[in-house]
């Protein structure tokens, strides 16, 4: 097992808009929680329920059951309302949204219990459709609140996890590209996972589309209004997956979603299935993430082989070269394929007289190398020890902070802070 003894609670949480799913592994196969024991029922809504005048709240689908009483005030959309950051006004209270998430997810967590106690959670990835800077200080602030006993928390995009979970499938299922489309909603989402071979690591990329589709619910009741709904489904679904399919050719198509039913896709389950392998399941996220957590502490060959350059990651090596025992090297700085807003790095050397320095930026996207020189205005003459500070607030934004640190009794420290944003 390598560094991965059993008995290392490994979790996945998907957080979803409406629905949301916890994996785990301790070691050996990873495994989704289900909200009734033994009965594979995933979702767990993601709502949460008040009684009236009591600090009462269930959550998942017992919020939804609660929720039938007339004591009772069912809150939807938490995870929109931490995001939007609005305080939240339930029975005649002003409420912290982002607490409401918290005590969500803490709730959810608590079904970790069917398999150990959620004390005992090694390390956890959280994944969720999209992962920009505001999504990023909701899931601290609630990783904050909860104090877990482990600082090994992670978050990633759907996108990723879609990645990690087809690295850990056989391989000629995403030799070529593969297809995810998830039906929720109004929309089908779709990801599409590709390789650029030229690279070392291979580069993985998913590209994304969205599609506009029927709501599925609810269905009539009266038999020719159902038959007609259906066709109408079968056929648009059919029609996007005519498209997308147009754009790149696909081996295999995994399929998310609880809508999809052999009772309503005949033309377009048939067409999908010509020369591809067609997959059906709504667990995907969470066990990718789940497979990502584990991949951090126990890299796999495929893994080290391959790097995921998603919206998230930075995409280009970033250093500068430096004189080391009088030679000149390289000196790496940041690296490609890290999450932008965990990449981070402080350096010291010694500047010889002279106030420039030069990044160099080396893109894993086939992009030109380029040169960027930072020139420290006013700096005083003389050699002088300096400290750099990378960091980024964005996918695409990089700062840089050098600060003057003297040298020794030759040359006091001016603490002077220069500050420097590049664009990637």
């Amino acid at each position: 097992m390598g560094l991965l003894h059993h008995g290392k609670l490994m979790v996945g949480f998907d957080l979803g808009e409406e629905y949301s799913q916890i994996s785990y592994t301790v070691g050996e196969d990873v495994e989704t929680l289900s909200t009734v024991a033994g009965e594979g029922r995933y979702n767990i809504p993601t709502v949460l329920c008040k009684r009236i005048g009591a600090n009462q709240w269930s959550y998942g689908k017992e919020a939804l059951l609660a929720a039938q009483d007339d004591d009772r005030i069912l809150v939807e959309d938490i995870l929109q309302l931490a995001v939007n950051g609005e305080p939240v006004q339930i029975d005649g209270n002003a409420f912290d949204p982002v607490s409401l998430l918290a005590l969500y997810v803490k709730r959810s967590l608590g079904l970790l219990s069917q398999v150990a106690s959620p004390d005992k959670i090694y390390a956890m990835t959280i994944t969720c459709e999209r992962l920009d800077s505001r999504m990023v200080a909701v899931l601290d602030q609630v990783v904050e609140s909860l104090q877990f006993r482990t600082d090994k928390i992670f978050y990633q995009s759907h996108a990723e996890s879609f990645y990690h979970y087809m690295i850990k499938q056989p391989e000629e299922l995403w030799k070529a590209q593969v297809l995810l489309l998830e039906y929720r909603g109004t929309k089908v989402h779709t990801y599409c996972m590709g390789l650029n071979r030229h690279t070392t690591p291979v580069v993985a990329y998913v590209e994304n589309w969205e599609y506009n589709m029927p709501p599925y619910e609810p269905m009539p009741e009266e038999e020719e209004l159902r038959r007609e709904k259906m066709e109408r489904l079968d056929q648009e679904f059919t029609d996007i997956a005519t498209q997308v399919c147009k754009r790149t050719p696909v081996t295999s198509v995994y399929l998310i979603g609880e809508h999809y039913s052999n009772e309503w896709m005949k033309e377009s389950l048939k067409n999908l299935c010509m020369g591809r392998r067609v997959f059906q399941g709504n667990n995907l996220y969470s066990k990718g993430a789940c497979y990502a957590v584990t991949e951090r502490f126990q890299p796999s060959e495929i893994g080290k082989a391959h790097v995921f350059l998603g919206e998230e990651k930075l995409k280009s090596n970033i250093g500068m070269h430096v004189l080391q025992q009088g030679q000149e090297t390289y000196y790496a700085l940041l690296d490609a394929g890290v999450n932008w807003y965990e990449a981070e790095h402080t350096v010291e050397f010694y500047m010889r007289g002279g106030n420039e320095l030069e990044l160099e930026i080396i893109s894993l996207t086939g992009k030109e190398n380029t040169k960027v020189p930072i020139t420290l205005e006013d700096m005083l003459p003389g050699m002088s020890r300096m400290r750099a500070h990378l960091f980024l607030t964005g996918e695409k934004n990089l700062v840089v902070e050098i600060e003057d640190l003297g040298f020794g009794s030759f040359r006091a420290a001016t603490g002077q802070i220069w500050h420097k944003e590049i664009a990637l």
